[in-house]
């Protein structure tokens, strides 16, 4: 027996904001002071270091659970299966609920449970439960499905990774224009088919790296409320990025069993271009070969980082719209790979083949 992922489903909403929308915002440094050089050189040296031209906001009426929904509601009917055989929901996020025009976390209910109230599936025992893992955690609810399927406690799984991340940023910090809104759905079950979900790999970093993503006031001098935005060190963020995954990927490649030169299509984690070239790079270079061509999809730079949604979204429009020239087919092995949280750095890995 194999586990596989039989359907996928993604939601980008449809509101583009490009860069020039930016133009009028007041940004400040962490320390409270404006910037020297104009809006327009802040927005043109944003877009050369990140890829970044535009990227989509959820409509005021569609919170996170929404996007979740919309998005598994095409999980369940690529895959061809009935909604009340799913034995769990898996959500990653990262802040859940957030209306709009608030930033306020809404933990209860759980996204989760939205999902499957939405979903209006009446199975009891389908089980729904969030987890807060930061950019991995759709790969990680993979990696929690493939262990419950192995132990007999499930059949079908549906995981996603959604989050609204717009609602989250301080709109007086650069690091504002980086993040956006989506979600990715995905079935997970058995298959009596060779191939699958080959291997994963999870790492955990909480030492200096538990400060590189955080919560904190807005840069904004004026502003004296204790409302708290997400913030990172970005420097800090690539340089972990680069020295960890790369090795980290290797390291799962080998476990599969299969080699660098089976692999037809390498996922990152959608978080800025030139890092994801740049980790590409250090990858191919531990193989002591050239990157391949058309190896690596990109959609950041049209849809921005949306964190825990940015490789189920990525993976469900390459296999069904032949993103920017990208395709897969059956038997192609894949891999993926996350990194960064906003408590601490993690990386989740994953091998597949395509069944």
């Amino acid at each position: 027996m194999s586990i596989k992922i039989s359907g996928t489903g993604s939601f980008i909403p449809k509101n583009i904001i490009k860069n020039d929308f930016f133009l009028d915002s007041e940004f400040y440094d962490k320390n409270g002071e404006p910037y020297p050089n104009s809006n327009k050189d802040i927005i043109e040296k944003f877009e050369s270091i990140t890829g970044i031209k535009e990227r989509r906001y959820a409509d005021k009426n569609h919170n996170t659970s929404d996007l979740a929904t919309f998005a598994s509601k095409q999980a369940i009917k690529d895959a061809g299966i009935d909604k009340e055989e799913i034995d769990y929901i898996i959500v990653a996020h990262n802040f859940g609920e957030i209306d709009h025009d608030t930033n306020q976390y809404i933990a209860l209910p759980s996204v989760a449970t939205l999902v499957k109230h939405k979903l209006e599936i009446k199975n009891d025992n389908c089980v729904a439960y969030d987890i807060i893992f930061g950019c991995p955690g759709w790969v990680e609810g993979i990696i929690q499905a493939k262990a419950f399927i192995n132990s007999g406690m499930a059949k079908k799984c549906l995981v996603i990774g959604a989050d609204t991340l717009s609602r989250t940023v301080d709109k007086n910090d650069r690091d504002s224009l980086i993040f956006a809104d989506g979600a990715g759905a995905s079935i997970i079950e058995e298959s009596q088919e060779q191939g699958g979900i080959l291997s994963h790999k999870t790492i955990t970093k909480a030492g200096k790296e538990a400060l590189y993503l955080f919560c904190k006031n807005s840069y904004h001098p004026k502003i004296k409320s204790k409302t708290k935005f997400i913030k990172m060190n970005g420097r800090k963020v690539y340089e972990f990025a680069i020295s960890t995954i790369p090795a980290a990927l290797k390291s799962c490649i080998e476990e599969s069993g299969k080699s660098i030169n089976d692999v037809k299509k390498i996922f990152l984690h959608q978080a800025n271009e030139k890092l994801d070239e740049a980790v590409l790079k250090y990858f191919y270079k531990l193989y002591d070969r050239p990157i391949p061509e058309n190896i690596m999809p990109i959609s950041v730079d049209v849809l921005g980082n949306t964190s825990v949604a940015t490789i189920p979204t990525l993976y469900d429009i390459v296999l069904k719209e032949n993103f920017k020239g990208h395709q897969l087919k059956k038997g192609d092995i894949i891999t993926v790979s996350y990194t960064h949280l906003r408590a601490h750095e993690t990386e989740a890995d994953l091998v597949c083949r395509l069944l």
